[in-house]
């Protein structure tokens, strides 16, 4: 990168930042930055698995800074193009930002492991479905519950909500977070994908994330990116087990509620699917 960001322009980078980072992330980061010849294809998989890390470098990247013609998806991309010395000052601002109490720390690991694993179940389900957008995939599945950190730390009884939320055999989780906050956690994330500067396909799926009956009974000509990757993603969760790590319910509720629009859309049979989550298997991503 030819020309650097000062502090101030780095903090307005960061106020949209408000997940803190995994600390064992930044304890890895800092590690491989320290070598004598840092590994730069290593950086960008250490950040690839961490939320805030890789929202920063999406939003710094896709600034008005750099101003490029065409928006970067692909966290790997963004690493290369900021460079070393952008990387680690950005690292550094969020890590001072980020002083976590040991509760603080133990709340989010589900957080924490759930995105990271449905991300890349994400992008391997697009392998496998010959859908090319693997990048938007992985970015769609780690940032899709962004909001569930804030609500969090915003509500004392959030995490009360969201486990009542996922054991409700109906499902209608989005109904009782607004019931209970007048907003939920999926509204949150869209905002903040949209100020990071996700695609809006991405942005439109956050915010219908445990909704998507809704956009698949209410389809718009054109918009079957969107549906597909909002059927990935769905496929991706109930691989990963969210229902139960996030949830701390027995069975995936969701899944037995929209997962016949999911499986109609990509015209898929009950044995295909079996296949997808046998490759996910092979593979060590899924634990369903």
């Amino acid at each position: 990168m030819s020309s650097q960001l000062n502090e101030d322009q780095l903090k307005r980078i960061l106020q949209g930042i408000s997940i803190p980072p995994q600390p064992q992330i930044l304890v890895d980061l800092h590690m491989e930055q320290a070598m004598p010849d840092p590994d730069m294809a290593r950086i960008s998989e250490i950040i690839s698995q961490d939320v805030s890390l890789s929202a920063a470098v999406l939003k710094l990247v896709n600034s008005a800074f750099f101003n490029l013609p065409k928006k970067i998806t692909s966290i790997q991309q963004a690493v290369v193009f900021l460079g070393p010395k952008s990387v680690t000052n950005l690292v550094n601002g969020l890590a001072v930002k980020s002083e976590l109490s040991d509760d603080a720390i133990q709340s989010l690991h589900g957080f924490w492991d759930t995105a990271t694993d449905i991300a890349a179940i994400s992008s391997s389900l697009a392998s496998q479905l010959n859908f090319k957008y693997h990048n938007e995939c992985y970015a769609l599945g780690l940032f899709h519950n962004a909001g569930i950190p804030l609500m969090m730390k915003r509500f004392e009884r959030y995490q009360d909500v969201l486990q009542q939320g996922y054991n409700d055999t109906a499902f209608n989780l989005t109904d009782i977070e607004n019931q209970a906050f007048k907003t939920n956690h999926s509204v949150v994330g869209y905002y903040l994908a949209k100020s990071w500067g996700l695609p809006k396909t991405s942005c439109a799926v956050i915010a219908k994330h445990h909704r998507i009956d809704y956009l698949f009974t209410h389809r718009i000509p054109g918009d079957g990116i969107t549906l597909t990757m909002a059927a990935i993603l769905k496929i991706a969760e109930h691989i990963a087990g969210t229902y139960h790590h996030i949830g701390r319910a027995d069975e995936d509720h969701e899944w037995q509620k929209v997962g016949h629009y999911v499986l109609d859309h990509l015209e898929l049979s009950e044995y295909d699917f079996e296949g997808l989550v046998e490759t996910c298997h092979e593979q060590g991503l899924a634990t369903l």
